[in-house]
């Protein structure tokens, strides 16, 4: 926080822009070459396309792959486009080989196969085993860069392992112990280690791990590896052998990122894959068209109902006034109950076999919710247009409460069921559902009290 608080982010970005339409490279690079790796990420963010490739390149080395590496992987690929082929190829070396894999995932396949085809035989070795996997798998996001000992070695000979590898390797803290044909064993603390007499073999530090297997969803993995509290998942292939380690960053990562789709697309749009002022308005659009669309088509059904009811809605005009009012309310509580049960499903407080637990629980949270809401709206639309419309929208708001937040609950559960998103699938649903059901009660609750 006090690193930006000690720089105008927007004042500089505007500032650089203006230097390079001036063609003053020196004065650009004067500004850049000092500042720091977090700032320059922020500023690089709000330049177009072009002026960040060029910024980019002014920068020292060691800043321009610390850079390079703050960005997500979508930014990374928009980047590369604006490079030359041996800057690239020079920032592709240096990374590790699982940001290698996320940035693969965003490049035009020709580009891709160009890199790989630059990178050393080692560095190409490590990177290989994760493009195997599917792109949602915890095997495309796993490491290859981790340290491994047998059972026998002993305590000293571990230190020693951790001397020789421990800088290319992810992480040094946790030890992976592994048999003769890689099957992972157990693992083991750099803390035990350290603790332990030299000739004591890691076979009697060692303990049975936790491990996700590479073809596993990565968002579920990765919710199970930062509930564990330890720094490094292994990560397993089919037949239990050793391939990668998940760290807990990176794990979180994976859950932030879910957690924004999540998010975004209970608002109904798609989530940015880069920053709002550097992602194009088509990007924009693409991301909030498909959705106003089907937004657009399921109100249809909502229109079908005023249709079946124009005599009613003829013959009392009142009737019209309270529509906003009962379909935004069935909305808002299908919606309420419907991320609730997303979150929880997501974080596996709740199974499917739990439906109807979960249907239970929410007639009766919407049918508190609806006879607090009732109690107001006889109230108040009684004292305004009489005792007869008062308890119309009392009734109603206590039918469609509890039908919103019943559906709102189980949609989610629906939707896993089907192997759908559920806060994709979830959205467009409720809102259609809700409006309709919502509109049929209270006509048919007006119909039967005035009657018409």
């Amino acid at each position: 926080m006090a690193i930006h608080e000690a720089y105008d982010v927007d004042a500089i970005a505007d500032r650089l822009a203006d230097l390079l339409r001036e063609h003053d490279l020196v004065a650009a690079e004067h500004m850049v070459v000092e500042m720091p790796a977090p700032i320059l990420v922020d500023v690089l963010q709000r330049e177009d396309h072009q002026d960040r490739a060029i910024i980019y390149r002014l920068l020292p080395r060691d800043t321009a792959l610390e850079v390079f590496e703050r960005f997500e992987p979508s930014m990374r690929a928009d980047l590369i486009e604006g490079l030359r082929e041996e800057e690239v190829v020079g920032v592709f070396e240096t990374m590790d080989p699982d940001d290698r894999v996320s940035l693969i995932d965003e490049l035009p396949a020709s580009v891709a196969a160009r890199l790989m085809g630059g990178l050393s035989s080692h560095e190409r070795e490590l990177t290989a085993p994760m493009l195997g996997y599917p792109a949602e798998s915890i095997g495309r996001h796993m490491s290859t860069e981790y340290i491994r000992v047998g059972p026998d070695t002993t305590a000293a000979e571990v230190i020693q392992a951790v001397h020789d590898h421990g800088e290319e390797a992810e992480t040094v803290y946790l030890i992976m112990v592994v048999g003769s044909r890689r099957e992972l064993l157990g693992v083991v603390g750099l803390r035990e280690v350290l603790l332990a007499s030299d000739d004591t073999p890691v076979s009697e530090l060692m303990v049975d791990p936790e491990f996700a297997m590479a073809s596993e969803d990565a968002e579920t993995a990765a919710r199970r590896a930062t509930k564990t509290n330890h720094l490094v998942t292994p990560v397993t292939d089919a037949q239990g052998r050793l391939i990668g380690v998940l760290t807990i960053d990176d794990a979180a990562r994976i859950v932030d990122r879910a957690d924004l789709e999540d998010s975004s697309r209970a608002g109904a749009v798609e989530p940015l894959d880069m920053p709002y002022l550097a992602t194009s308005v088509n990007q924009i659009f693409r991301s909030r068209v498909v959705w106003l669309l089907v937004l657009a088509l399921s109100a249809i059904l909502t229109v079908q109902v005023l249709d079946m009811f124009e005599d009613a809605l003829a013959t009392v005009v009142t009737l019209s006034l309270f529509i906003p009012l009962l379909t935004g309310t069935a909305g808002n509580t299908g919606a309420q109950a419907a991320t609730t049960v997303t979150r929880a499903l997501a974080v596996g407080e709740v199974r499917l076999r739990d439906a109807w637990k979960v249907a239970w629980r929410e007639v009766r949270v919407g049918s508190l919710l609806g006879v607090m809401l009732g109690v107001i709206g006889l109230v108040l639309a009684g004292l305004i247009f009489g005792f007869d419309f008062g308890l119309i929208i009392g009734l109603t708001l206590v039918s469609i409460c509890t039908i919103a937040a019943t559906v709102g609950g189980l949609m989610p559960m629906l939707a896993k069921l089907i192997r759908a998103d559920p806060a994709v699938f979830s959205t467009p649903f409720i809102s259609t559902f809700c409006d309709a059901s919502g509109l049929i009660v209270y006509f048919l609750i007006a119909t039967t009290i005035l009657g018409i």
